[in-house]
């Protein structure tokens, strides 16, 4: 089992310039980590690499405010064959958009790029700011957007996040120009290492109850009687054996700095299957 000082690269969901990639970023400011990073293309590449891989730390996205739970990024965790592969940490991350351009003249603007998608996410801003005769070009990606600047006079902007703006060096015209300025989106920072209590933790587990009568109910009753805050519970299809559901519980508290190990140690002969899958910091 590795600890930070050994982690020598981090993954990423593609492609770069992403959220989960200013995710990445916001892990290793909090963890003060100076290491190489690469994007993958799906997130069980990123878990099994991360599980392969015992000096690589993965970043999932779990859940977004309009799109809800990402659940495959879970369900590849329980499936792991590293059985020490752990939740770390847990950030939440505004989604936010920009306007981006070679100008600092916000009312020079006569043209913008983004994708369809950016497009229709940015209509207000777009139909209320920008001028009525707006000449829109349509690319595929953020990262296809910010170097087609080149293509174009300073009159031109595009639509991309933070890190687009940083990466070639684009001038913030506007702020959080999408029209849901609540998105947010969860990430977690997943890996072969132990972590310690921090006053600040959060503990998940997943499970599969037997097949009696108040299984369930029994589980949840040393929850109450431990006096433990549930702060999620979701059930879903389980992967492992068909027709059969496993439930992802977190709750406040680390297990090494609470009464959590003797609930854990109560729970686990009252289910068919049982993973841990980490007590993490929740910045």
């Amino acid at each position: 089992m590795a600890n930070f000082e050994c982690i020598q690269n981090m993954v990423f969901l593609e492609p770069e310039c992403s959220f989960s990639e200013m995710a990445k970023d916001v892990f290793c400011e909090k963890y003060k980590l100076q290491c190489s990073s690469s994007p993958l293309k799906t997130i069980k590449q990123i878990v099994d690499y991360t599980a392969q891989n015992p000096n690589t730390l993965g970043v999932l996205p779990v859940e977004n405010t309009l799109d809800g739970t990402i659940r495959e990024s879970l369900d590849c965790i329980i499936t792991s064959k590293n059985p020490n592969l752990r939740i770390l940490s847990e950030i939440t991350l505004p989604i936010e958009y920009c306007l981006l351009s070679k100008t600092t003249e916000f009312y020079s603007i006569t043209g913008v790029i983004a994708t369809p998608r950016l497009i229709s996410k940015c209509q207000d801003f777009i139909n209320k700011e920008m001028p009525y005769n707006l000449n829109i070009i349509e690319t595929p990606t953020m990262l296809e957007a910010a170097k087609d600047l080149s293509n174009h006079n300073l009159t031109y902007s595009a639509i991309g996040n933070k890190k687009i703006a940083e990466t070639f060096r684009l001038n913030i015209l506007k702020n959080n120009i999408n029209d849901d300025i609540n998105n947010k989106t969860k990430y977690i920072l997943i890996g072969d290492i132990e972590t310690t209590p921090t006053n600040k933790d959060r503990t998940t587990v997943a499970f599969r109850t037997n097949h009696t009568p108040g299984a369930l109910l029994e589980i949840l009753k040393i929850f109450l009687e431990n006096d433990i805050n549930l702060s999620y519970i979701s059930s879903r299809p389980s992967k492992i054996e068909p027709e059969e559901y496993i439930f992802i519980v977190s709750f406040d508290g680390h297990l090494q700095g609470s009464n959590l190990l003797k609930v854990i140690n109560e729970i686990r002969p009252k289910t068919s299957f049982f993973r841990y899958l980490g007590s993490y910091r929740v910045f």
